[in-house]
């Protein structure tokens, strides 16, 4: 792989105009197709397998005007001034004049009015009106939003206190401030680290023109292969991600060859050669990761896998190809300063005054003696280690899985204060209602069939309400509404589902119906279910799959295994912050964090998926110099030096610029993305230092040669994908002896 590499890198440096130019004409063929796609389709959440998509599918099924609409919902609450009612003429007056203006707006399907629907608390204080749209949330236009607060606001000037629930405000766009964040913290590392502005841009250009390619690649096929409009959120976080890190580690190599006196065409055909292999093993583990999250069996997490899968491809091919025809356009440029003014003194042909002497000891950098200190100390350095993961682990046992909604919002947010004004008119249980359906077709009599569930149903304990039941046309199956006397994100509430499950059979016997509970607390237990039940299966196929894909990489046993064991100690530790701050509260008023509940049911599954390809990233890139050095010779201490001396600047830098894109998404309102924003964060720090760059290389000079022994058998059996270059140093040795490069001796190789 190492000798195909070369010679692509070195074809790409060479007909460079030529690869710029395929690359623009691929973003633009995918813009304009993304331009002239139809709209991709709405997201469809499926929880195969479960109580709750049974029940769905059964309402979609005997009520088909009503179950499958794919529109958005706004609740208007309307709480009248102290001491009045809004039943008082001028407050009635204000909220039905409001009710009307909206009805007749655009994109609106029903606009209910609360005093014909009996939406009115018991005291008269509060009364609410369901306004539904033909589109979802984010298909409605600016007017029609505009329309909803507008309309709001009108209703306050009247003395009303009017908040705004519902679904129909609700966007998880990401705000532009927080991707800017990113690449701006991107930017400042990246010049720190290399000390050129060329050298800064490339990676930048480079993932900045990969997002492009496959956002707008994706787009433009959505509709197609099914992919909804929200697919690409995960696919441009990692498209970034990968993006900088692929090209940041071969940009480093190429000023390394440069350093070590090779020509420009040479030091690219190398540095793809040996840090472009490390990269396509490294995309491979994302990949894997990427593509294992279908085994959850949610078609919302398989497709953004997928997705994501596509822009991670393109980040590799780029990095591959366009990354060394960049560089041919600035191949001193991207040099570090020293080495520009070196090349400049040379190219003057100063006889008189000789260049600094080649064997002149540089002065060693932060890398290096970090990783002779670790030498110097392993077991210290791997305890520590172990115990820092092991300490933030612990809350991780108390993990609570659920699904965050309005209630964990800021008190800033209208969504957030409805749901309070709701909770405190109608009672706590009323944001959170379970829906019983009554499948009356096994039945000799469905009516007396539901008259019978909804008797049980009052007599239960935790049930506030239960409305009388609602029949489809062919009066075979009814819905019934309960409304628990908890909120829906309380354990009492959880209990309650479980209870009226646990019924179902005693009902089905008694009078041939079946009973099936779905609603928001019901769908979190079952997705939480869902999620929990394929948590081992992704683990064992993705660790299991990567182990082997290391085993080939590194040619080693131990290598892999202690990749993996290092990635699950820092996941488990990323899911203890998680729980300690979302869930406990710790530190909760630093990160704006005003209501604690339940981690969001698919956080774990998504973070798994996310830092095991980051880490493998950073591991990769780490040892493969490592290996390297060892494979031309040099002892198994040293070897980790010289990796630390070349890489642990380049995976540092690496792992700041991620934890800085990751800690911008903490600043946003929602819940849901300070959650994932604070857990890939401290996943990344945790893995990058304290794993990879001190439990690794402890474990290694604790092992010695050890940590490379694979069994000889193994050894004939596993393709030898030559990552560390040495075939390639063999077949370029006999050129360089002779005094040629190959650049000059056999052009026609590439």
């Amino acid at each position: 792989m190492a000798t195909f590499l070369y010679r692509l890198g070195r074809l790409s440096f060479r007909k460079r105009r030529w690869f710029v130019l395929l690359w623009v004409a691929i973003l633009a063929a995918a813009m304009f197709g993304a331009g002239k796609a139809p709209a991709a389709p709405e997201d469809s959440m499926s929880i195969p397998g479960t109580e709750t998509q049974k029940a769905f599918d059964l309402l979609d099924e005997r009520f088909p005007d009503s179950g499958s609409s794919q529109g958005s919902t706004a609740r208007l609450v309307f709480v009248a001034p102290d001491g009045q009612k809004v039943t008082a003429s001028a407050n009635k007056a204000a909220i039905e004049h409001t009710v009307n203006e909206l009805a007749d707006g655009d994109q609106v399907s029903t606009a209910l009015d609360p005093f014909t629907t009996h939406a009115v608390s018991k005291d008269g204080t509060t009364a609410y009106a369901t306004i539904t749209y033909e589109e979802s949330s984010n298909n409605l236009t600016d007017s029609t939003t505009s329309a909803l607060k507008d309309a709001a606001q009108d209703a306050r000037d009247t003395g009303l206190t009017v908040e705004i629930g519902g679904d129909a405000l609700q966007t998880m766009e990401m705000s532009p401030a927080t991707e800017m964040i990113g690449v701006v913290a991107a930017a400042v590392v990246l010049l720190i680290t290399f000390g050129s502005v060329v050298a800064a841009g490339l990676p930048l250009v480079t993932a900045l023109l990969g997002i492009g390619t496959g956002v707008a690649i994706i787009t433009a096929l959505a509709s197609t292969i099914g992919f909804s409009s929200t697919t690409t959120t995960l696919a441009m976080m990692l498209g970034l991600a990968v993006g900088i890190d692929y090209a940041l580690f071969i940009v480093s190599r190429y000023r390394s060859e440069r350093e070590e006196g090779r020509d420009p065409e040479e030091a690219v055909g190398r540095a793809v050669g040996t840090a472009g292999s490390a990269v396509v093993f490294a995309g491979l583990t994302v990949i894997i990761a990427l593509a294992g999250l279908s085994v959850v069996g949610l078609s919302m997490l398989t497709k953004m896998g997928l997705a994501a899968v596509f822009t991670v491809l393109i980040a590799v091919l780029i990095a591959l190809t366009l990354l060394p025809a960049l560089i041919g356009f600035f191949p001193k440029a991207v040099l570090p300063r020293a080495l520009r003014k070196k090349e400049k003194g040379k190219k003057r042909g100063s006889d008189e005054t000789p260049a600094p002497a080649a064997d002149t000891p540089a002065k060693e950098g932060l890398g290096a003696r970090w990783a002779r200190f670790v030498i110097r100390r392993p077991l210290l350095v791997l305890l520590f280690g172990v115990v820092v993961l092991g300490t933030c682990a612990v809350p991780a046992l108390d993990l609570e899985l659920g699904m965050p909604g309005a209630e964990s919002k800021s008190t800033s947010t209208t969504e957030r204060r409805a749901y309070d004004a709701l909770s405190d008119a109608f009672g706590p249980g009323f944001n959170g209602p379970l829906t019983v359906v009554v499948d009356g077709k096994g039945a000799d009599d469905p009516e007396a069939a539901a008259a019978t569930v909804v008797d049980d149903l009052k007599r239960t304990d935790g049930v506030a309400g239960v409305t009388p039941a609602m029949f489809n046309k062919a009066g075979d199956t009814a819905i019934v509404t309960v409304t628990p006397s908890t909120g829906p994100a309380t354990t009492e509430t959880k209990d309650l589902v479980h209870t009226l499950r646990d019924k179902a059979d005693g009902i089905e016997a008694d009078t041939g119906a079946e009973m099936l509970v779905t609603g928001s607390t019901a769908v979190n237990i079952d997705l939480s279910d869902k999620v929990t039940s394929a948590l081992l299966p992704y683990l064992a196929l993705v660790v299991g799959l990567a182990f082997l894909l290391l085993m080939v990489v590194f040619r080693s046993i131990l290598v892999p295994l202690k990749a993996a064991l290092g990635f699950l100690l820092s996941v488990c530790a990323s899911f203890g912050v998680i729980v300690a701050v979302f869930q406990w509260g710790w530190l909760a008023d630093l990160f704006g964090i005003e209501t604690v509940g339940p981690i969001s049911s698919m956080m774990p599954i998504f973070l798994i998926g996310v830092v095991f390809g980051l880490a493998m990233d950073y591991e990769v890139f780490l040892v493969t110099r490592m290996r390297e050095a060892y494979v031309h010779g040099e002892r198994p201490g040293q070897a980790i030096i010289t990796g630390f001396r070349h890489s642990g600047k380049v995976v540092a830098a690496a792992a700041v610029i991620m934890i800085s894109v990751f800690a911008g998404f903490i600043g946003m309102s929602e819940s849901m993305i300070k959650m994932m924003g604070l857990g890939l964060a401290s996943a990344v720090f945790l893995d990058a230092f304290i794993v990879r760059m001190a439990i690794v290389p402890a474990l290694l000079a604790l092992l010695g040669h050890k940590a490379w022994w694979l069994p000889r058998w193994l050894h004939k059996v596993l393709p030898n994908v030559d990552v560390e270059g040495e075939k390639l140093n063999r077949t370029l040795e006999p050129a360089q002896v002779s005094g040629t490069g190959p650049a000059e001796h056999e052009p026609s190789h590439v």
